[in-house]
């Protein structure tokens, strides 16, 4: 499935969308790399996008309130999406309707219903629609794909996350901070090591007594995998002393042996097998999630993150998440289902709804995965 390239001489010039402190991370970024240029804000505040293009320190800077229409003004060639998750679906439609191409940040949407709708406008578009899932982008973690290589089939990836942060703020007053607003990146990571997705959840979500949070900060949860494999996530927000890094510790056993992987060193492999390949470096989290746009957008090449490959790791949240406040077991397959009659009961544009109606189903529409590292 193409997607329309961008063929401008000069670097790829880009709107970002959202003058908070992710968007403003991502002006950055733009700014750092050769191949991009940061041409305007947008902001539904002034003063927040004025605030932001201050401390960016571009001069001139375009600035707006309507992400269209500052991408037209200033002749962006796409947009980075950095806005408030419930803010995804209508940001990115409205870009992807216009003809302008989006790199969003996780989660893809609110909901698994929005990101389906996402994907059939990307589908009806042919504009290519990225999600950001940033912590994919670390040598490390492609070292530890690479380690399982000569390993055989992988039986166990286990990953655990323990951190304190006080933040402040809406994470303390929300229902399940942990699975919300966090484990997607643990998810998704699973998912990558695999090459697989899911297929079914066990979770349970509890807050120790000596939480700051409001709601359950810590959870476990048990998913099956395609072909077989477990993901276990265990974690917690609340767990002062001795924490990992914020990508978790791994333990992934397969049937010849297992890799560790600290979540930021160099990944062990017992036995101490070389890999096939050398690892190729994918960047540092959104560096590298700008670059893999750049190159999909000027080449035509595949990236990891396109709409359609991303929407199951938003999936594994909420069916974790149902699975918790249930109590039993929750097949991905109900929750895409349940999500497909929302998408379709919600969706206000004839073609994009015309799109979703044509899907066989919504496993195999999501099924057109990146090209595996």
């Amino acid at each position: 499935m193409s997607f329309r390239t961008v063929t401008t001489d000069g670097p790829l010039r880009l709107v970002v969308v959202g003058a908070g402190g992710m968007g403003r991370a991502w002006a950055r970024t733009i700014q750092a790399s050769a191949d991009t240029e940061l041409v305007g804000i947008a902001d539904l505040s002034s003063a927040a996008a004025e605030s932001a293009a201050e401390e960016i320190g571009v001069p001139g800077l375009a600035l707006g309130s309507d992400a269209v229409e500052l991408a037209r003004r200033a002749g962006a060639d796409a947009i980075v999406n950095a806005t408030i998750p419930e803010a995804h679906h209508p940001v990115t439609t409205a870009a992807l309707l216009a003809g302008i191409p989006v790199l969003g940040e996780k989660p893809v949407a609110a909901s698994v219903a929005e990101g389906l709708s996402l994907t059939a406008a990307a589908e009806h578009t042919g504009e290519l629609f990225m999600v950001s899932q940033s912590r994919r982008y670390h040598r490390s973690l492609h070292a530890a794909k690479r380690r399982l290589a000569p390993l055989g089939a992988v039986g166990i990836v286990a990953v655990d996350f323990y951190k304190a942060p006080h933040f402040g703020g809406f994470r303390d007053e929300m229902d399940s901070p942990l699975l919300l607003d966090m484990a997607i990146h643990q998810f998704d990571m699973a998912r990558f090591l695999l090459d697989a997705d899911p297929v079914s959840v066990s979770c349970e979500e509890y807050n120790p007594a000596w939480s700051w949070y409001a709601g359950d900060a810590a959870a476990t949860a048990v998913f099956a995998m395609e072909g077989g494999a477990r993901f276990v996530f265990n974690g917690s927000w609340c767990s002062p002393g001795f924490e990992t890094s914020w990508n978790g510790s791994w333990r992934i056993s397969a049937e010849r042996g297992s890799v560790l992987w600290d979540g930021e060193g160099e990944p062990g492999a017992d036995p101490d097998e070389d890999a096939a390949e050398a690892v190729d470096d994918p960047g540092q989290e959104i560096a590298g999630s700008l670059r893999e746009f750049v190159a999909a957008l000027r080449h035509g090449r595949e990236p990891m993150g396109r709409v359609h490959a991303n929407v199951m790791s938003l999936a594994m949240v909420e069916a974790a998440t149902q699975s918790a406040s249930q109590g039993r077991r929750v097949v991905i397959d109900d929750v895409l289902d349940r999500s497909y009659d929302a998408a379709l009961a919600t969706e206000r544009d004839a073609d994009v709804l015309a799109v979703m109606k044509a899907w066989s189903s919504v496993r195999d529409a999501l099924s057109h995965k990146e090209e595996r590292q």
